[in-house]
């Protein structure tokens, strides 16, 4: 009896210490936040995508099979974890369930009981993503890179109260009342911009066919939490794009159209602050950017053309090339700060096998001042100039590494020179895209 008691009041203490992770990009994404997830999940009870849209790629590769998400949380390879798309998520119905398809297709199962999508999710429309792309092909050459996917538009239309929801789906009367105050609004746009607008019945018929398909997916995502977080069950919250694109904290106006920092965990999939837990930011072992923006540590040369050569880097969504550069420790700090990361999962670092030495960006330059933070300003974040520290490289391979021991002496000293700058420890490591390339130094889980 002692015995089975003593093992009771263990079990307790190891459940609560235990803490919901939010994982967060801590660039301007692509830094390998899917891998991550993914390779987090299989401790969770839950994962939740709390915001952004299918403009987000994550690349999956589990047993050598790829597996390219977009819209579906990267737990979703799990059939045994509930996958959940918060209210804080813009979701294309027709994508959905084309994303949902092709993941059968590769022998995922999902289903109802293993997909939730919060009922008050914002639906992204056709004319959403029409005016998306004819607004970006308005600004020339002043373009901001959008997807064209009509993430932004649709954004919009919810915080100006004339948005359609999931719900609305299952309102049929009221669905169509508020479809023609929106397109009232959209056409009146898309004539301005000499651009083919929508016919109020067409677009009823489109969205009430695909009603039924995506309903059986609706629930109360807010409710289903509470009494997850109740039940004492594990959740692991899901960002897309990265700390830099935040609409508040980024690169403004060359940023995405939600918060995608922690703190809109809680918001973006109705829990409550404490709920949320620890934070874990994903960065790569150097820099990308996929469109237009600053980007202080590009590099327009050979190291960053073989950055992107070696790296595969190409946007999982729009296929484009990544622009390619060195690590901004000044940049991925500030994400630390305003997104109250704890620890770091440092991500390619076997890209960085082939170079002979490395640099990391320390501070910027801008005018005849030394600044340690990138400024809001577009024109000053145009003008910084990076302030380089340069390390050795190792010449040995890393990928594949499983084990902090086996990694050479260079690309230690590089790592813990990476947290000296951060002021983050990098508490995760990945050594290739396979699942369990990865070296645990410290489980974000656990308190």
């Amino acid at each position: 009896m002692r015995l089975r008691e003593a093992l009771l009041r263990n079990a307790l203490t190891v459940c609560e210490v235990m803490k919901n992770v939010v994982v967060v990009g801590a660039q301007w994404g692509d830094e390998g936040k899917g891998k991550i997830v993914d390779w987090l999940s299989y401790r969770a009870d839950i994962v939740v995508r709390y915001q952004g849209g299918h403009n987000a790629g994550h690349t999956l590769v589990i047993d050598g099979v790829t597996y390219k998400l977009s819209l579906l949380p990267s737990g979703v390879v799990r059939s045994d974890k509930l996958s959940v798309i918060g209210n804080g998520v813009v979701v294309d119905p027709w994508h959905l369930l084309k994303e949902i398809e092709g993941m059968r297709e590769k022998g995922v199962s999902i289903s109802p009981k293993n997909l939730v999508v919060a009922e008050n999710c914002p639906i992204i429309l056709p004319v959403h993503g029409a005016l998306d792309r004819a607004r970006e092909a308005a600004r020339g050459d002043s373009k901001i890179g959008t997807t064209g996917r009509g993430i932004g538009p649709t954004y919009e239309d919810k915080v100006a109260r004339r948005g359609i929801r999931v719900c609305d789906l299952a309102e049929p009367e009221i669905l169509r009342a508020k479809l023609d105050y929106l397109l009232q609004y959209h056409n009146a746009l898309l004539r301005g911009f000499g651009a083919e607008t929508f016919d109020l019945d067409t677009l009823y018929k489109e969205v009430m066919e695909i009603a039924p398909k995506i309903l059986p997916y609706a629930g109360v995502v807010w409710s289903r939490l509470e009494e997850a977080r109740k039940e004492g069950k594990l959740m692991l919250f899901e960002g897309a794009q990265g700390a830099l694109l935040d609409i508040d904290h980024g690169t403004y106006p060359f940023v995405t159209s939600s918060n995608t920092v922690a703190a809109n965990a809680a918001t973006g999939s109705g829990v409550g602050a404490k709920t949320v837990g620890r934070v874990l930011g994903i960065c790569k072992a150097y820099t990308t950017r996929v469109g237009a923006g600053p980007f202080p540590t590009e590099d327009h040369g050979e190291d960053g053309e073989k950055l992107g050569s070696l790296g595969k880097e190409f946007g999982v969504v729009t296929g484009r090339k990544r622009r390619c550069g060195w690590l901004d420790a000044v940049a991925v700090r500030q994400a630390v700060k305003t997104g109250g990361i704890d620890g770091i999962a440092l991500t390619k670092l076997d890209i960085l096998d082939a170079f002979k030495e490395l640099k990391i960006c320390r501070a910027y330059k801008l005018g005849d001042k030394v600044i340690d933070y990138l400024p809001a300003g577009q024109q000053a974040q145009a003008a910084v100039e990076p302030i380089y520290d340069v390390c050795e490289g190792w010449n040995s391979s890393t990928r594949g590494t499983r084990s902090w021991a086996d990694l050479p002496a260079q690309a230690l000293k590089y790592i813990r020179r990476i947290e000296e700058m951060i002021e983050a420890p990098v508490i995760l490591l990945s050594t290739s895209p396979e699942r369990d390339d990865t070296i645990l130094m410290k489980d974000p889980f656990a308190d």
